[in-house]
Parts: C-alpha cells; structure tokens; sequence
C-alpha cells in the first residue's frame, strides 16, 4: 500500500496560528468565514488549547494557545466567491476593515480585515484574466495607480 506524503484533506502548506484565545478565534473563523471543526480541540487541564484544527475552503488552518509567548499574528490570503459579503460576513462576526473592496490590476477583488486576535485576511477573488499586454496597460491606468496607492496606504500593523 502506498502511503501519500500528504494526509488526504490537506494541501502543501498549513498555516498555523498561535494566539492567546484559541476558542474564541475558533468562534470567529466559523461566523466570519464559515470554518469548519474538523475534531474536538486539544485542551490541557487549564484549558489551554494545545491543539487545534479547521477547514476554511478546501485549505486546513492549525491553531494553538501560547499563553506566554509574545503576539505572534497571521497574515492569510482567502479566495472567496463574494468578497463584499465575506467582508460583511468578517465583520459581523468581529473583524475590522482595513481596506474595502478594491478591483487590482492583475484581476482580484480585493479586501482586508483583522480580527480582534491581531491576524489580518486578505479576502480576494479573481473576476478576470488579465494577459500581460494588458497588465502592462494598466501598470499606468490612473484607476489601476490609486487602487494600489489606497490598498498601500492602508498597511496594517496588529495593536495586541
């Protein structure tokens, strides 16, 4: 029997989260982007959260408290059907906008948002192909110069 390097669910790459409020982060991605538990969380007798994972799209997000550790945000890229409802959906569950939905010149919709936790999202999804002469188009398009200067200028720095 042949035995796959990666466990059927997963991709490549699993990002992890590290915070001080598993649970409540676990909250969070479930309101804000539909996060699915995949089995119960790992807990200590103090109820730290050693362990912990869910499926947000097809992608797996591992997680844990780290009580004593300093803030440690995550900074992950979502694709998404509906960026201004997930944007909407992100928070009413908690989340901040940082940038609001914004069409970039390689053809995503883009957004942000961080939860109280300090991880930012980027939300995206690609409503066009864009070839290279057109890129290059709009490389110097006005439209296309303020949406990046507006996404940009809203660089975010987690205050936990």
């Amino acid at each position: 029997m042949t035995v796959s390097p990666i466990p059927a669910g997963y991709t490549s790459i699993t990002p992890w989260i590290l915070g001080k409020d598993t649970a409540g982060l676990m909250k969070f991605l479930a309101a804000a982007f539909g996060a699915e538990e995949l089995f119960p969380p790992v807990a200590d007798e103090r109820g730290v959260i050693g362990h912990a994972e869910m499926r947000i799209g097809d992608a797996v997000v591992m997680m844990f408290d780290m009580p004593d550790w300093p803030p440690t945000p995550a900074f992950l890229r979502l694709y998404v059907d509906d960026v201004p409802a997930t944007l909407r959906n992100a928070v009413a569950a908690g989340g901040t906008v940082v940038t609001e939905p914004t069409h970039m010149f390689w053809g995503d919709i883009v957004a942000r948002v961080h939860d109280r936790y300090g991880n930012l999202y980027w939300l995206q999804s690609r409503i066009e192909l864009v070839d290279e002469d057109e890129l290059n188009r709009r490389y110097t398009d006005p439209k296309f110069i303020d949406a990046m200067n507006y996404v940009q200028s809203a660089l975010y720095k987690p205050e936990i």
